[in-house]
């Protein structure tokens, strides 16, 4: 399953008060996650490939 990329907070999210975590900290954790789930599905389609196997 491919979920959406992790969108930043908003312009007025941030209260800049040093919280923690802050809603930065969550979306750069999320964006992390992401990023490496978008890695694992190109390398499991790249994989499929080589072998041939066009089945999901």
């Amino acid at each position: 399953m491919n979920r959406e990329r992790p969108t930043p907070p908003g312009e007025y999210e941030c209260c800049e008060s040093a919280c923690s975590p802050c809603v930065w900290d969550t979306y750069y954790e999320d964006l992390h996650a992401w990023n490496a789930e978008q890695k694992a599905l190109k390398e499991a389609q790249a994989k499929e490939s080589e072998n041939g196997d066009t089945h999901a």
